[in-house]
């Protein structure tokens, strides 16, 4: 208990999933928590959870793929408690039926790109304006993204994740600000839950049948929390730069 207390959190993508779970973790371990989102109700029904469990949050209604956004969350955040300590960028949307490279529409590559990418890397920007030494940020990529499993769009966004993980890294390394990337295989959320199985593209979900283990025992939101957890303490404090891969090995 109490690994993150004193520190404020922002935690993106914060309403359902991997975000909420990792919301009322850190709240658990003494965090004062953001969490944001572009749907309000149900981003209030996690602030509500981690209220009438003794926690500490603030929800902010967010779009990041708007350009402006993204910078008034943080001034948001900073005026209220006048510091981030650390920033957990999940925020992140699916294409339809795994498209590959040959198949892909502009408009998925667009929409994927604007959110998982220009979006995650706009809320980094906004926040490293304002945080200090010891300040930690973790990207939730994908396991797409470190082995191409997956949609065209969709892995060229999250494989933009990781390389600029890397180089934020590299930039604020001097300044002890750290920069880790998760990237969890299947988890089961309410997003993944809600694709169409009708509608996969039978080439690319053959592919992925070929060079992973698709019955492989799937990520819990929780376990993906665990680790952010360890990530955004203290107790990782030499670690930086590093892509984690998550997926209860179905990608060996």
């Amino acid at each position: 208990m109490n690994r993150l207390k004193g520190k404020v959190a922002v935690i993106t993508g914060g309403n359902s999933g991997v975000g909420a779970a990792t919301a009322k973790l850190f709240a658990a371990e003494g965090a004062t928590v953001v969490i944001t989102a572009r749907r309000k109700e149900a981003l209030d029904n996690v602030a509500g959870e981690i209220t009438a469990a003794g926690g500490t949050v603030l929800a902010v209604p967010t779009d990041i793929s708007k350009g402006e956004d993204p910078e008034k969350l943080m001034e948001t955040v900073m005026e209220k408690f006048g510091k981030i300590d650390v920033l957990i960028n999940n925020a992140g949307i699916l294409e339809e039926g795994l498209k590959p490279i040959d198949r892909f529409t502009d408009e998925d590559l667009d929409r994927i790109v604007e959110t998982n990418q220009k979006g995650t890397m706009k809320v980094m920007r906004a926040a490293t304006k304002r945080m200090k030494a010891g300040s930690s940020v973790v990207n939730v990529a994908s396991v797409a993204g470190a082995m191409g499993c997956g949609g065209a769009a969709y892995v060229s966004s999250k494989a933009a994740i990781i390389g600029v993980t890397k180089h934020a890294a590299l930039r604020f390394q001097k300044d002890y600000i750290r920069f880790n990337a998760v990237c969890p295989g299947t988890i089961v959320t309410p997003m993944v839950a809600g694709m169409n199985a009708a509608n996969l593209d039978k080439d690319m979900f053959g592919a992925m049948m070929t060079h992973n283990d698709l019955k492989a025992q799937p990520c819990m939101p929780e376990d993906v929390a665990n680790i952010l957890l360890f990530l955004a303490s203290d107790e990782s404090r030499a670690i930086t730069g590093q892509i984690i891969i998550s997926d209860f090995g179905s990608t060996l």
